[in-house]
């Protein structure tokens, strides 16, 4: 009975013992770190075991080598290895092949590249041609205003050598009035003559002013047309080169972010 009674003292003491080892987390800890390490012994005695037999198979063609070193078959090596040898300079041919045409290749796209202009480039660039266009239309303005003027002194130097003549011709009929009644009718016809062939060139010259004169109306109506678009055009051409800008600006930092990363 005292045997019994011993028995289940040292099973409860085994049990108290267990409870306090699983209830333990330094014992828990303990237990994992057995259990990885059984596993790694595992681990170690297959490694071993793969080791001896690649070992061995490393082994057997060793000897197969020495085998056929020994039976003196030493050219058939040979060959083996200028094949190989042949093989691998055919490889490294087509590799270097490959990688002059992909360098070929990345030196064109960079190329392309370069040649593709920035926003910021664009944007001088209009601003360029905005510039240009500007002069070449003063030029264009005042090369028709020297026509212009060119054309009107043209017409007035006629216009004076019409009134030469006209003044000539009177001055010699004039004399010829005074010495006979047949020169005063003569010259009185004359003149009617000359007053009729002027109030037809008047009313040509008023309807050419007329119509200069609405064209002037509709020349201002278009210029004050274009300086408002040309406003409106700047106000854009500003904003789109803040956008511009800002645009770069946001590149540079993704680029920078995209390095540093």
């Amino acid at each position: 009975m005292e045997e019994l009674d011993d028995d289940d003292d040292v099973v409860s003491e085994i049990k108290q013992l267990q409870q306090t080892i699983d209830a333990h987390p330094t014992a828990l800890t303990i237990l994992s770190l057995l259990q990885t390490s059984q596993a790694l012994d595992r681990q170690e005695s297959e490694l071993q075991s793969r080791c001896m037999l690649e070992h061995a198979k490393l082994q057997a063609k060793v000897d197969e080598f020495e085998e056929l070193l020994q039976r003196g078959k030493e050219a058939k090596i040979s060959e083996i290895l200028d094949h190989t040898l042949r093989d691998s300079t055919e490889k490294l041919d087509s590799a270097k092949k490959e990688l002059a045409a992909n360098l070929r290749s990345t030196l064109s796209l960079k190329r392309q590249l370069d040649d593709v202009p920035s926003q910021a480039e664009l944007s001088q660039y209009e601003l360029r041609f905005s510039e240009l266009y500007t002069h070449i239309q003063a030029k264009d303005r005042q090369t028709r205003k020297y026509y212009a003027t060119y054309n009107t002194l043209l017409e007035i130097k006629e216009l004076m050598l019409k009134e030469t003549s006209l003044l000539n011709s009177i001055h010699s009929q004039f004399k010829d009035a005074l010495t006979s009644p047949a020169g005063r009718d003569k010259l009185i016809d004359s003149m009617e003559g000359i007053l009729h062939g002027t109030r037809q060139k008047l009313e040509k010259v008023q309807i050419a002013l007329k119509s200069e004169q609405k064209a002037h109306e509709d020349l201002k109506g278009k210029h004050a047309a274009a300086i408002s678009e040309q406003r409106h055009y700047n106000s854009i051409l500003k904003a789109f080169q803040v956008e511009c800008a800002r645009n770069e600006r946001l590149r540079m930092q993704t680029s920078q972010g995209h390095l540093t990363s």
